[in-house]
């Protein structure tokens, strides 16, 4: 598990909150692993309250399942939640990149083309976790260029979901990385080209690869994933 550094006046549940998301997202607690609440306060430095309320707050995002008697155990990935996040997001990211192309400032444009740049070095000496960051920033400076950016934040919880996917299939799949630069330099062109038909035909063809992603982790980390004979409906 990594270890990140407290931030400036954070409290002891927002740095226990944090350091886990942190190790969910980047699959450094494994879907389907224990948690042990011991352990966490060694790690951390913490006491047990600030991670008893960092587990209750992931188990309510569907992060973490909390068994009486039993333990905490990391969420498995559903697909089907992975399937609704996705709809959800590529409705959102569409009418977005639909409204950058009308006009964005160029400073927002400017720290798009930092974005790729910063997201290329990373691929280069293989960051996974720093690309996947980098990633999702490209996507917050978008909605931020056209005044979104609360939009973006109340999308970026139901994106954790697909965030765990999205970091499996970077390790799993070799030029995933590769792939989505390429998108990502495409949308930028689109929206430099005020092209909003093409820039919902980039953005649609980005959020769709993980479809073929799915289908293939799930053969080559069957345990990750939940069951559907295990689902509750």
């Amino acid at each position: 598990m990594t270890i990140l550094e407290w931030l400036p006046k954070e409290s002891a549940y927002d740095y226990a909150y944090r350091v886990l998301l942190h190790n969910i997202i980047n699959l450094e607690l494994a879907p389907g692993s224990e948690v042990s609440s011991n352990k966490l306060v060694d790690a951390l430095s913490v006491s047990r309250m600030p991670i008893r309320e960092a587990l209750n707050e992931l188990s309510r995002i569907g992060l973490v399942n909390i068994l009486p008697q039993r333990g905490s155990y990391i969420a498995k990935i559903d697909d089907r939640i992975v399937q609704e996040s996705r709809f959800m997001r590529l409705v959102l990211e569409i009418a977005v990149a639909k409204l950058a192309c009308e006009g964005i400032a160029e400073s927002d444009l400017e720290a798009l083309k930092n974005n790729l740049e910063e997201y290329r070095r990373a691929d280069q000496t293989g960051n996974y976790d720093q690309t996947l960051a980098l990633d999702n920033e490209f996507h917050r400076l978008i909605f931020v260029s056209v005044d979104k950016a609360w939009v973006y934040n109340n999308l970026k919880t139901q994106m954790i979901h697909f965030d765990r996917l999205r970091r499996l299939a970077i390790g799993y799949i070799a030029d995933k990385s590769e792939n989505t630069l390429k998108d990502h330099e495409d949308i930028l062109y689109a929206i430099t080209r005020h092209d909003a038909e093409m820039a919902e035909m980039l953005v649609t063809r980005h959020l769709t690869h993980y479809q073929t992603d799915l289908s293939s982790l799930m053969k080559e980390y069957p345990d990750y994933f939940v069951l559907r004979k295990d689902r509750t409906e």
